[in-house]
């Protein structure tokens, strides 16, 4: 039993679909936990000032992570150990030795200076939170999440060397039990040390994301040492490979955290507002644009690298097809079931019925820009396929500056003039619910998404070939067959609503599958109607094995 799962964690696996549906199931299991963890925030707190100093409180720690652990990016560290291992075990470890010696005392350094510095950087950011307990926690629990991003970047240089002696599941399960040691921290810390136990609760999984790779690294002989001198042209050559990606990451997070810091000066619970919304549309967005953009990357690098530009491309369009063809209906879905999905969700304890349709509002922004969003996962990582890393941080800049200054806009908008107040509330049906200014943020985000995504399509098109008509057509048929599905699922909620206790989450829980069902029926009935392709290739792939992969994975960008 014992070898089967080891042979298990070790098979190779390939194929752009197996892939992507292999690390769609992780992901699926990592989600659920999300939504478990969320759930309890909800029960606990609803959308009060704790829960948003919670979340507040990510926002600096998830900067030092993405811009110091750039040294350990899995995109980076893979390609180049699996090269430095074709020269010998030794030059490998001593490689291994040279980027943990100087990312250890990189994000040490840059924690302990942000961590004497807090007391003045919150307040700058977060208007909101000056003056009062809030506060105080704070700077508390910000400074105990500083513990965070130093774990979870030597789990990330961890991860580089598990997937190059290819033990996938292993990798697959960090995120797992990094949600569990949130969950322990709700459940079982806070009781004792209050917000302190959501902070340790979150230190607790970011040790469990490392922990679970500690075997391979020891068993494989790679457990690193700190090394002197520093080969430091080394870690200058890495440096300035990640910096773009670095920086294109840094620029996405800069504008959420301001997004936060505007939330902080609204109606107590507009940060929990946008977090659990953001959280939620992250299902799908994780499933469908994050699994197909991992998947490809590999075979885009390889094609590229091989000179084969027309496979390239149309690796792409594969990837694109099928990203559509998944995104629309979810966002069909999670338009129409956007309350049911919130209230089965986080619909319990102090997180009352306002709390609920505020974030079933945010939600259906949130989601709409979900094929948005896969589109430029997918177009980010083939330009980094193809060695262009800078292209994607300019347009990610131009993304990040216009969902920040549509933000202040709508802002002022919202404020001055009642009619994009009164549009929002009724088109989102949420009038009379006090708080309402906060959908203005997913609303900005939204919009500032999309334009990302125009620019990168029309700028791809240019740089690696024109799309096919076919592509277009795929389109039309899977928004018609969308559209029919989100109508037929919104008759189905109503055809159902007296044969289920509503006021019941089983209740609730059956009318919303019930009326999914049926919206997925249709569906999946127009499109074999009209013989869509994307439907035959996916019945296809669901008739073969596919138990092991061979794909380059992301590493920790967020805590």
């Amino acid at each position: 039993m014992v070898q089967k799962i080891l042979y298990s964690i070790t098979k190779k696996i390939s194929g752009l679909h197996h892939a992507a549906y292999l690390l769609a199931g992780f992901t699926f299991l990592s989600q659920i936990l999300g939504l478990v963890r969320d759930r309890l925030l909800a029960h606990s707190f609803g959308t009060g000032g704790v829960i948003d100093v919670y979340y507040a409180a990510f926002r600096i720690p998830d900067l030092i992570l993405i811009g110091a652990a750039s040294i350990v990016s899995i995109a980076i560290l893979v390609p180049t150990l699996t090269t430095e291992l074709e020269k010998g075990y030794q030059q490998a470890k001593k490689f291994i030795d040279t980027v943990f010696t100087a990312f250890f005392f990189l994000i040490v350094s840059v924690s302990v200076v942000i961590y004497l510095l807090l007391p003045h950087i919150l307040p700058l950011v977060f208007p909101g939170f000056v003056g009062g307990q809030l506060e105080g926690d704070l700077l508390l629990l910000s400074r105990i999440l500083l513990l965070s991003p130093i774990f979870l970047g030597i789990s990330n240089m961890f991860a580089s060397i598990v997937q190059v002696h290819k033990r996938f599941i292993v990798y697959a399960l960090s995120p797992v039990l990094y949600n569990i040691g949130i969950i322990i921290g709700i459940v079982a810390l806070y009781p004792i040390w209050g917000i302190a136990g959501l902070g340790y609760g979150v230190v607790l999984g970011a040790l469990l994301h490392l922990a679970i790779q500690v075997p391979v690294i020891i068993n494989r002989k790679f457990v690193p040492r700190i090394v002197f001198p520093v080969d430091w042209v080394r870690v200058k050559s890495i440096v300035l490979t990640s910096l773009p990606r670095t920086l294109t990451l840094s620029a996405g997070n800069i504008a959420i955290l301001i997004l936060l810091g505007i939330a902080s000066t609204m109606t107590e619970g507009s940060i929990a507002v946008f977090n659990f919304a953001i959280n939620l549309q992250s299902v799908p967005l994780a499933l469908i644009g994050v699994s197909y953009s991992l998947a490809a990357f590999p075979t885009l690098s390889r094609l590229y690298a091989e000179g084969n530009t027309q496979s390239f491309l149309n690796n792409i369009i594969i990837a694109l097809r099928h990203i559509i063809f998944w995104s629309l209906p979810a966002i069909a879905l999670f338009v129409v079931l956007r309350a049911h999905i919130v209230r089965v969700v986080l619909g319990t304890g102090a997180f009352d019925w306002a709390a609920t349709m505020l974030t079933a509002a945010a939600l259906a922004l949130f989601v709409l820009s979900v094929v948005a969003q896969s589109i430029v996962l997918l177009f980010v990582r083939s330009y980094y396929a193809a060695g262009n890393t800078w292209k994607p941080f300019w347009v990610g800049m131009i993304s990040a500056g216009s969902i920040v200054a549509l933000a202040f806009i709508l802002k002022d908008i919202f404020a001055l003039d009642g009619l994009l107040a009164h549009m929002l509330e009724f088109t989102l049906r949420v009038e009379g619910v006090s708080g309402t200014e906060v959908l203005i943020l997913p609303l900005a985000y939204m919009l500032g998404m999309m334009l990302n995504a125009c620019v990168l399509w029309y700028m791809a098109r240019r740089d690696f070939g024109v799309f096919p008509r076919t592509l277009s057509r795929s389109f039309v048929h899977v928004a018609f067959a969308a559209l029919l599905l989100g109508i037929s699922t919104y008759i189905g909620l109503n055809v159902v609503v007296d044969a289920f206790d509503t006021q019941t989450l089983i209740g609730l829980l059956l009318q919303a599958l019930v009326s999914g069902i049926l919206g997925i029926l249709v569906f999946v009935g127009t499109l074999k109607l009209v013989g869509n392709p994307e439907l035959q290739d996916i019945i296809d792939a669901f008739k073969k094995k596919f138990w092991s992969v061979d794909v380059i994975g992301e590493d920790v960008r967020e805590l």
